[in-house]
């Protein structure tokens, strides 16, 4: 599946939800499904800049694709990197860096966040884009 294709997926998701009580209940149980960084990855390097409760997250490329890793302390926010990562890992890297987030409106997220919350969901974004750049850089 592209981007685009899981990044609907996820708005169409997010629509079978009434409420967002629901849909943080949702975005809770995607969190513990979330692709686990490793203990040796939960490093000051990895972690996202910005973000209120601590966020790591590291990239790999196999073959050609980017795979992400991460976690997070708070659940909500475990909740929120699992959805990006989801949208984003195991993608090439020009289309990470292509990619649009117009998704996150769709499902109405940032505008159902605090700010630190939503600011750091922005900082996710920025970071897993830079990743996408570095990879990009090494590969042509």
């Amino acid at each position: 599946m592209n981007i685009k294709e899981i990044q609907q997926e996820i708005v169409e998701e997010f629509a079978l939800f009434e409420d967002w009580m629901q849909r943080y209940e949702y975005m809770i149980d995607l969190g513990k499904s979330l692709p686990l960084i490793l203990e040796e990855y939960k490093t000051d390097d990895n972690i996202i800049k910005g973000c209120q409760s601590k966020v790591w997250v590291h990239a790999d490329l196999e073959t050609d694709k980017l795979v992400f890793t991460a976690d997070s302390d708070a659940i909500i926010t475990k909740g929120i990197i699992a959805i990006l990562i989801r949208a984003f890992s195991d993608q090439k890297p020009l289309d990470i860096i292509e990619a649009d987030t117009q998704f996150i409106d769709e499902i109405g997220l940032k505008e159902h966040l605090s700010a630190t919350r939503a600011n750091g969901l922005v900082s996710m974004i920025k970071q897993i884009k830079l990743y996408a750049v570095a990879y990009q850089t090494q590969l042509s």
